[in-house]
């Protein structure tokens, strides 16, 4: 084999490798960035909004979903569950929420619903009672049950220490429970759609 011919041989394999090393480099530059894009576990551990779906969810439903390490219940109100907030209005301690909380109600929130005033039927609450930080059970249907007055109009109850609370997340008076649950910032992006942790402002 002549030196010439050597030389290219040479060449070419030094092209392969060149070639090869930068498509590696290249695939692992790709592949940082797409990780950029990506919401990193520290981002949502310290409270990341959260957009949920609640298309599929039927009146009377509830669906629960994590933000900040805590659950949040969305539950989707029938005109009876909201209506039996004004007879349980005179029954709860903090009825218009103005107690200091752990969340402040947003300002767009109506007192009774606690809730928008274009989704009054939806309600987004953590579901933590302000108490020793149990999580309450749902106890939708009225009527007496066990644990529960005679007159119950369809709640939370809270299955450590018998906190009660109505279907807007109110606790009623003379329990441990010293507030309401809380009510974190929110915003529609649909009908259909909800951003938790974030509204119009900026994040919560």
């Amino acid at each position: 084999m002549s030196n010439e011919k050597q030389v290219d041989s040479g060449r070419r394999g030094l092209l392969v490798a060149t070639c090869a090393a930068g498509g590696v480099a290249g695939l692992a530059t790709a592949g940082a960035l797409v990780s950029t894009f990506q919401p990193s576990e520290r981002a949502k551990a310290a409270g990341a909004p959260v957009e949920v779906d609640i298309s599929a969810l039927k009146p009377g439903e509830m669906t629960t979903v994590e933000w900040r390490g805590k659950p949040v219940w969305i539950l989707k109100r029938t005109p009876e569950m909201l209506a039996s907030l004004a007879k349980t209005e005179d029954k709860v301690a903090d009825p218009v929420s103005k107690k200091p909380y752990t969340m402040d109600l947003p300002e767009y929130c109506e007192k009774q619903t606690r809730s928008r005033k274009e989704h009054q039927d939806i309600l987004i609450t953590v579901g933590i009672c302000s108490h020793l930080g149990c999580s309450p059970s749902s106890k939708f249907q009225a009527g007496a049950q066990p644990s529960l007055p005679d007159d119950w109009q369809g709640g939370f109850l809270c299955p450590c220490h018998g906190s009660t609370f109505d279907l807007a997340g109110r606790v009623y008076k003379n329990k441990p429970a010293p507030q309401n649950l809380d009510v974190p910032r929110h915003m529609f992006l649909s009908d259909t759609k909800i951003v938790i942790g974030k509204d119009e402002k900026g994040e919560a």
